[in-house]
């Protein structure tokens, strides 16, 4: 079985490659590439960042109005789905969620560090294979609150788009 890849392109900071894993989370990599091309995620920023952790994208546009997709269930072992055994290390693509382990929807993120307590309780789904310095990049920018929301950028990590270059 060959792995999708994609390309993230961020404004002002470069592009991403990654490659997707249906044979660890099927219907996860399912549902992130029809909103990938949906043109979805065109617009969003990367609205969580935190160094040496991850960087979070896919819920928010450029004036930080919540943009929502249906939620999908959870692939991930603590959900009762054996087969995702993804270890969250730099690079990896998981999938975002609230406590209900049910939640995921379009919110992603891509590990800047190694969170192994992740394993086993978020949906990983993939893996940047070239641009990690866009990661480093995107991780070492100036945060601060907005609202009661925490580790904001604080100029918008716009993604222009995101797109399919290989089924």
């Amino acid at each position: 079985m060959k792995n999708p890849k994609i390309k993230i392109t961020v404004r002002d900071f470069g592009t991403m490659t990654a490659e997707l894993y249906p044979e660890k989370a099927p219907n996860t990599v399912r549902n992130f590439l029809s909103l990938v091309d949906s043109g979805f995620f065109s617009g969003m920023i990367f609205h969580r960042v935190i160094k040496g952790f991850m960087i979070q994208g896919g819920g928010f546009t450029e004036d930080f109005s919540e943009k929502r997709a249906a939620a999908i269930p959870g692939e991930f072992r603590a959900n009762g789905f054996m087969a995702n055994d993804l270890h969250h290390a730099p690079g990896v693509l998981s999938m975002a969620r609230t406590s209900d382990p049910n939640s995921a929807s379009s919110q992603f993120f891509i590990m800047h560090g190694d969170a192994g307590y992740l394993d086993s309780q978020y949906a990983g789904f993939g893996k940047v294979i070239e641009g990690l310095d866009v990661v480093d990049r995107i991780a070492n920018v100036k945060t601060g609150r907005l609202g009661w929301y925490e580790d904001v950028p604080k100029n918008p990590v716009v993604i222009e788009a995101i797109e399919r270059i290989e089924d």
